[in-house]
């Protein structure tokens, strides 16, 4: 059973940066396309970057140029870098494995103006 954990969220200015981690485990991560999605009070979950096995990587257009996904195959960990970081992106920040459908629990990111 795939599971996914993330760390690294909290609260920062805006401006600011973090840096987001999963943890993979009971999957064949090498091969497996990585995706980060968002969820902000009283919207639905959208988004923002995914990964492929091969490292090419694609971004949500209000992300991209800020924010940069990365992988470690060696550690089963994917990245988000998130910079100038402003208060819309305030959200509980998700990473998925869409092979398996396996969702992590969240972690939140809260951007103060």
């Amino acid at each position: 059973q795939v599971q996914l954990v993330e760390s690294g969220g909290g609260l920062v200015q805006a401006g600011g940066s973090l840096r987001l981690s999963c943890v993979a485990s009971g999957s064949n991560f090498n091969i497996n396309t990585m995706g980060w999605y968002r969820q902000a009070p009283g919207k639905q979950r959208e988004w923002v970057a995914t990964i492929s096995s091969g490292g090419s990587t694609y971004y949500a257009g209000s992300v991209k140029g800020r924010f940069t996904i990365s992988r470690d195959n060696a550690k089963n960990t994917v990245y988000l870098q998130m910079s100038s970081l402003k208060p819309e992106d305030t959200a509980v920040y998700y990473c998925r494995d869409p092979r398996s459908d396996a969702w992590g629990q969240g972690t939140q990111v809260t951007v103060s103006s």
